[in-house]
């Protein structure tokens, strides 16, 4: 990290790297700012927990449903430009979040939310490629998998710090100005690229040509975990180990902080050795994380859970920097929008996917819906079961890759 410089652009004002990054980080933050808020919000709105989990839920939605249609909107209409309005939009709706009155205005302001961060996504990972000397692709894909890392990391605390100083309207209030900030270096810095002459419609056998379809199933499963360990692990580290809120933050805040440090080196390791081996030594270092949090746990307790999480975030990073590259490396121009919009739909869809149906999961293991009140051990029981059945999604992945790849492994 310390000899680690922004990748050079070709043409463009030295602003460009640190608006793409932004524009990452802002869109993470809208994805973890406001979880620490629920309890607050479930008070303020007289609300129960199912009410105020529409929070998170629609902006993970919106999110998801977007990121498609904005890629290709990016495409028809330039990207820069699309760009743009996609931080207008997020600013303005984070806006009118902090303004809310009752609990269903809010939950409208972040269903646009959603939108805005799903024009943010895309268009900065289709932007890359355009804007980045080749050489270093694979390192600014590991720059944007640092700034998201970062914004998972910051946003708890930073939300925490807001609500108890500000109030909660404040978690949402920070996020306009950044946002118009960002829109106007966008401006500057950012090539204003000429709008595609085609049609913005997604032609699904151009990417059964492109052998992208086996690398978005795989996108979709390494998210569906990574949303387990979030949702999971904090009914561990409090239910089961009875630990304070505030070292259970400090425990959750492991895994991000190792992925801001991984990023980066993960997207050296890419630009060195390819993306290809790169990716399928990410996937088996999740796979030994996944069964290490499943077997660690009940073992070593804290420890065992700690080490195991040590294990599974170098294995994240090291599959977005190499799965990112890959996907994007041998699209045309006029579809680069496009197929960042079906990766960032099938990453999205796995966080859903892993708040869902590894919830679901998770609650059968315990034997219980109310999980507060639910043995050590029922919740230990759950959390095993839940990533060993991450850990056979993590594997159907790599399976889905090796298969398409057709060649030894080797680094």
């Amino acid at each position: 990290m310390r000899n680690f410089r922004l990748p050079q652009f070709r043409g463009v004002h030295s602003q460009a790297p640190f608006c793409l990054a932004l524009s990452m980080l802002l869109a993470s933050l809208g994805t973890s700012i406001v979880n620490i808020a629920l309890p607050t919000l479930s008070l303020v709105f007289d609300a129960s927990f199912h009410e105020v989990q529409w929070v998170v839920i629609v902006y993970l939605a919106t999110l998801t449903v977007f990121v498609v249609p904005a890629g290709g909107l990016g495409d028809r209409f330039g990207r820069q430009r699309v760009l743009v309005f996609g931080l207008v939009l997020f600013s303005s709706a984070s806006a009118f979040c902090g303004l809310a009155s009752n609990l269903w205005l809010l939950i409208a302001a972040r269903a646009a939310q959603g939108v805005g961060a799903a024009f943010m996504m895309t268009l900065t990972i289709a932007l890359v490629r355009e804007t980045i000397a080749t050489a270093r692709v694979g390192q600014t894909m590991g720059l944007l998998g640092t700034m998201s890392a970062i914004g998972t990391a910051l946003g708890p605390s930073m939300g925490g710090l807001l609500a108890g100083w500000l109030g909660w309207r404040a978690i949402f209030m920070v996020l306009a100005p950044i946002g118009v900030l960002t829109a106007f270096l966008v401006l500057r810095a950012l090539p204003d690229n000429a709008p595609s002459r085609g049609s913005a419609r997604i032609d699904l056998s151009a990417f059964r040509d492109l052998h992208v379809l086996p690398y978005l199933i795989a996108n979709f499963l390494v998210a569906n975990i990574m949303m387990a360990t979030l949702i999971v692990g904090p009914f561990y580290l409090a239910f089961a180990l009875g630990l304070r809120e505030a070292i259970v933050g400090m425990v959750m805040s492991i895994g991000p902080a190792i992925s801001i440090c991984a990023g980066v080196p993960s997207g050296r390791l890419v630009d060195m050795k390819g993306p290809r081996p790169v990716l399928s030594l990410g996937l088996i270092v999740l796979l030994s994380g996944a069964i290490l949090l499943a077997m660690l746990p009940q073992i070593a307790g804290l420890s065992g859970y700690i080490m195991a999480i040590v294990v599974l975030t170098p294995g994240y990073q090291m599959f977005q920097s190499a799965n990112n590259t890959l996907v994007m490396a041998d699209v045309p121009t006029d579809r680069r929008g496009a197929i960042s919009g079906l990766l960032g739909l099938s990453r999205n869809v796995g966080l859903v996917s892993g708040a869902s149906i590894m919830g679901m999961i998770f609650n059968w293991g315990v034997g219980s819906s109310a999980i507060e009140s639910a043995a050590p051990s029922a919740i230990v029981s759950g959390m095993r079961l839940t990533f060993l059945v991450g850990g056979a999604s993590i594997a159907a992945a790599l399976w889905f890759v090796r298969k398409r790849q057709g060649e030894r492994f080797a680094l």
